[in-house]
């Protein structure tokens, strides 16, 4: 897997920086505070580690949806007018409109490099909660990143495990797993997001993996943190398969680790 370096902003806000191009996933910069949704108050309680002047500009955006503020804020959606692209979903697509682009699940597209050939994304199904929880929490993707035959990097997107999630292991060779997690809850005592039951399974589906959790800290509705995660993987000896970067700072990552 050639050139990977992830750096963690906040929240589900990664910057990628793969095959010589850069991805940012879910923008948020705002600073803490509550949002309003309509059924539910968010409450945001940490800054970003970088703002979007410091990250600079990237090829593309991987929203993964627009209809939550912690996947989306007032600055991110500022952000999402400087980027050369940005991918999520089709309905999403048509309520940002501009040059945002829509994908169904298994839906491909292509970055071209700099030097030469491509990047191939893949838009995978999620599920952002239990069965039957679709008319209220809306379409959500996650992405895959392909890089001619190396090893590809999956971003689950806000997910629980689902069938969904098990049959892109089944597709596809993935090297490196950026893991929504947090066990998101806000209306109901069940997970938006993946738990650590999830991740484990997540793991499993994805053998050759390295597991790097992340949307697990900076808002009151996740239920674990990423010390959650981190325990549930001592207690399995799955220790080695995880990737824990420091926020803010740039981390390269071997995916050779999950093997």
């Amino acid at each position: 897997m050639a050139d990977l370096a992830v750096t963690l902003i906040g929240g589900p806000t990664v910057l990628i920086e793969f095959g010589g191009l850069r991805f940012l996933t879910d923008p948020t910069f705002d600073p803490p505070g509550e949002y309003h949704l309509p059924h539910v108050t968010l409450h945001k309680t940490s800054r970003p580690a970088l703002t979007p002047e410091q990250i600079g500009p990237v090829d593309a955006v991987l929203l993964s949806h627009d209809q939550h503020a912690d996947n989306l804020d007032n600055a991110g959606r500022a952000f999402l007018k400087k980027a050369k692209r940005v991918l999520t979903t089709r309905a999403g697509a048509e309520r940002l409109g501009g040059h945002s682009e829509g994908l169904a699940s298994w839906e491909m597209t292509e970055l071209k490099k700099p030097e030469g050939g491509s990047i191939r994304i893949t838009a995978t199904p999620a599920r952002h909660g239990p069965a039957g929880i679709e008319p209220y929490s809306g379409d959500v993707i996650g992405f895959l990143l392909s890089l001619e035959d190396r090893l590809a990097l999956y971003v689950t997107g806000d997910t629980v495990w689902f069938d969904g999630v098990a049959s892109i292991g089944q597709r596809f060779s993935v090297g490196v797993v950026l893991l929504f997690a947090g066990a998101a809850q806000t209306r109901g005592p069940f997970n938006l997001t993946m738990n650590t039951n999830d991740a484990i399974e997540t793991a499993h589906a994805f053998p050759d993996a390295v597991i790097v959790p992340v949307h697990c800290e900076g808002w009151a509705h996740f239920t674990q943190d990423r010390a959650s995660i981190e325990a549930a993987f001592h207690a399995l000896g799955l220790s080695e398969r995880l990737c824990l970067p420091e926020t803010g700072i740039a981390t390269a990552i071997d995916p050779m680790r999950g093997r």
